[in-house]
């Protein structure tokens, strides 16, 4: 590849193309049926060399360094650890997104780790770890953990003297929390980037979709809790937002 950025995001490209675009559904669920046995566990191995293997030899080509037998052994990293780790999956309990997400993190990790060998060089480590420890990135990454359950619970604080003379609802356990969750995550971000109009726009869309079930509901209570905790929840996050901006810019 002509930089070594390039070989890492066609590693992962090839990652994405194995995992969910070359493996039909039936592979999946044979499997967890079988287990080690699984012929289409071996398959799906073999599409992951086969991709890895295409990724590599592009950038051994390119690079007079790498010969045959790095690609070859890079090759038998990926197949061989992609087997392993999708073995070790089916063992645990289907349409779990904890599992999910652990897999995809260990096949990422093996990636990373057979790029930085292809580099032979650590300094990307380095780069990011002097990103992540700046002020700038602490900062944000601070304002982002704050506006999940911190801003939730006091929110929910705050609201609890009007929450108490509220009626069931009917709504999902939680529901509320998670989108307001959700609706600070995004305000945050387009505050960050200096995207004040797309609040607007948000705010709207949001009114529009509650409308309906407000209205439909004829409960005036319920009307101003809601109005009382997205005004609460998109003006903190707002003000948190502008902080940290104008901490950045100055």
């Amino acid at each position: 590849m002509t930089t070594p950025e390039s070989l890492l995001l066609a590693l992962l490209l090839a990652h994405l193309t194995g995992d969910f675009l070359l493996q039909p559904r039936r592979w999946v669920e044979e499997r967890y049926r079988l287990k080690h046995r699984s012929r289409a566990l071996l398959a799906h191995a073999s599409v992951h060399a086969a991709l890895a293997a295409s990724v590599l030899g592009v950038a051994a080509a390119l690079d007079p360094d790498r010969g045959l037998a790095a690609v070859l052994l890079g090759t038998l990293v990926v197949a061989t650890s992609h087997w392993a780790i999708d073995l070790a999956k089916a063992q645990l309990p289907r349409e779990s997104l904890r599992w999910f997400l652990l897999d995809q993190a260990l096949h990422l990790a093996v990636l990373c780790l057979l790029w930085l060998a292809w580099i032979d060089s650590l300094a990307p480590l380095e780069s990011l770890a002097a990103w992540l420890l700046t002020p700038e990135v602490l900062g944000v990454a601070a304002a982002y953990l704050v506006v999940t359950r911190p801003f939730s619970l006091v929110i929910a604080l705050v609201l609890k003297r009007w929450s108490d003379q509220l009626e069931s609802t009917g709504t999902l356990a939680q529901a509320g929390a998670r989108i307001g969750i959700l609706e600070r995550f995004l305000v945050l971000t387009l505050v960050l980037l200096d995207q004040l109009t797309a609040v607007g726009f948000l705010l709207a869309a949001k009114s529009v979709l509650r409308f309906g079930d407000l209205r439909e509901a004829q409960d005036r209570k319920l009307t101003e809790y809601v109005l009382l905790g997205t005004l609460l929840s998109v003006a903190t996050t707002l003000v948190l937002g502008l902080t940290i901006r104008m901490l950045l810019e100055g």
